[in-house]
């Protein structure tokens, strides 16, 4: 048997195990994998290195309409740069209804641009907006049977918040289909109730911007939610859970045995409202939704990630830039907490984060790690067993991680196109030395390869 490419003495970790060996690739895909497997046309020299499946970030945004006047800074070409750079080979960003346009030729045009700029592998969810709620009965069927198996649905936000007849149309709709319903979980009644309050009796500081959503209000969201998915028979997934209230919810679901999926992302994991304090316009930057919440919620989180309460973490990258008439100063001459567009860069540092705060603090096992950022996303938007995996005939997307690196989260240093980093001064304990991509290294400690469009649409299959 021969090999284009064999990584050699490295510890390979799956979301099950970990063991020494050799993984040969041949073809893009992993041919085989064993001790002392035959020379290859290259051999890397692994040891002292994990060997982990690249990561797959099933939840980010990419040349998306403006919103609040603001536009993502990352296209195809430099959000998949910064993944690879950051050790994950395959994104599920979003198909958003753009002006003018059906949801199928939304769906195309996205499509389109993925393949002339993506350097990594992708498929897509659909965002069903209030401006094609029509759509439930015709067009979205007939973009799941062309494979856009999961559909966002939000409970907050105007122009996208569906009531809760329309949301039990959709999730009929993927339950017929064999697909997954998103579900961003916060009462936007609530909030714009709580807005108009904090508004009219003090000056709309940014830190006021946590009170317009407070733990309650994800709380009552992710509860209906799970009720409308135990109504509907759903595969239903709970995105970016923030609060530790909301976890409570996910756990009585549970217990109920009603089959509930949930995500959170690292900027609920290491950051705290108290970031929204920071004095002017600073505090934009750590402006998220749902908001960033206390410590307590953060240990919370954690302890759900560890116990399965969890299934994924994705980065919930929406890249705007904080300066520039496009960036989040633009909405006014002061800040204000309706006017900053919501949404934090993360897409490179998702992994890093969580390996040097949850694998290397004690809170996740490696395994574990494998299989929130990996497996998990992969088996559940149907790209398993091609992605998230270290198995003959799966696609050889894998990252050389070297447990014992130290470094400093700078955005100077990162590739996205944003102008910032929430993370900026984070010290880290865990980086990836290389990626891997269908077997063509993207990233080597340092240096980028491959092409834009060299990345390739994933063939989804259905939930059973």
């Amino acid at each position: 048997m021969s090999f284009d490419l064999c990584i050699r003495n490295g510890t390979v970790v799956t979301a099950a195990e970990r063991f020494a060996g050799d993984i040969g690739i041949r073809d893009g895909r992993i041919a085989a994998m064993g001790r002392d497997l035959p020379r290859a046309e290259r051999d890397i020299d692994a040891s002292g290195l994990l060997a982990l499946p690249g990561g797959v970030d099933t939840h980010c945004h990419i040349e998306e309409p403006a919103y609040a006047g603001a536009l993502l800074a990352d296209d195809f070409e430099s959000a998949t740069l910064a993944a690879a750079c950051g050790g994950t080979t395959t994104i599920m960003p979003f198909v958003n209804r753009l002006a003018g346009a059906s949801l199928r030729e939304s769906a195309e045009d996205y499509a389109g641009r993925a393949r002339a700029r993506a350097r990594i592998d992708y498929a897509f969810h659909v965002i069903l907006g209030q401006d094609s709620a029509g759509g439930i009965g015709q067009d979205l069927p007939a973009l799941m049977e062309d494979g856009y198996l999961s559909v966002k649905v939000f409970m907050n936000y105007a122009g996208y918040m569906l009531d809760d007849e329309h949301i039990l149309e959709v999730m009929a709709t993927t339950r017929r289909h064999g697909g997954v319903t998103m579900v961003h979980a916060e009462n936007g009644h609530c909030v714009h109730w709580l807005s108009d309050r904090l508004e009219r009796r003090e000056r709309p500081r940014l830190s006021a911007f946590a009170a317009t959503s407070p733990p309650a209000v994800e709380r009552e969201a992710t509860h209906r939610a799970i009720t409308l998915a135990e109504l509907s028979g759903a595969r239903t997934l709970i995105v970016h859970v923030s609060a530790a209230d909301a976890v409570e919810q996910i756990r009585w679901a549970h217990a109920r045995g009603i089959s509930v999926l949930a995500e959170t992302c690292p900027q609920y994991l290491v950051r705290t409202v108290e970031e929204l304090d920071r004095p002017g316009w600073e505090a934009a930057k750590y402006l998220c939704s749902p908001p960033l919440r206390h410590a307590g919620d953060a240990a919370q989180l954690w302890n759900s990630l560890a116990n399965g309460t969890f299934q994924l973490v994705s980065s919930d990258h929406s890249p705007y830039r904080f300066e520039g008439a496009t960036g989040k100063r633009s909405a006014g001459p002061e800040p204000h907490f309706r006017h900053v567009p919501p949404g934090l860069p993360g897409l490179e540092t998702r992994l890093t984060l969580l390996f040097s705060e949850g694998v290397q603090a004690g809170r996740i096992t490696l395994e574990q790690f494998v299989a929130l950022t990996a497996t998990n996303p992969a088996r559940i938007y149907g790209l398993h067993p091609r992605k998230g995996s270290l198995m003959p005939g799966a696609d050889a997307d894998i990252v050389l991680w070297d447990a014992q690196a130290r470094g400093i989260i700078r955005h100077a240093e990162l590739h996205d196109a944003c102008d910032y980093s929430p993370y900026e001064g984070q010290a880290v304990h865990g980086l990836p030395v290389m990626t891997f991509s269908r077997g063509e290294c993207l990233w080597d400690r340092g240096r980028v390869a491959g092409a834009a469009g060299r990345g390739a649409p994933v063939a989804r299959t259905k939930a059973a």
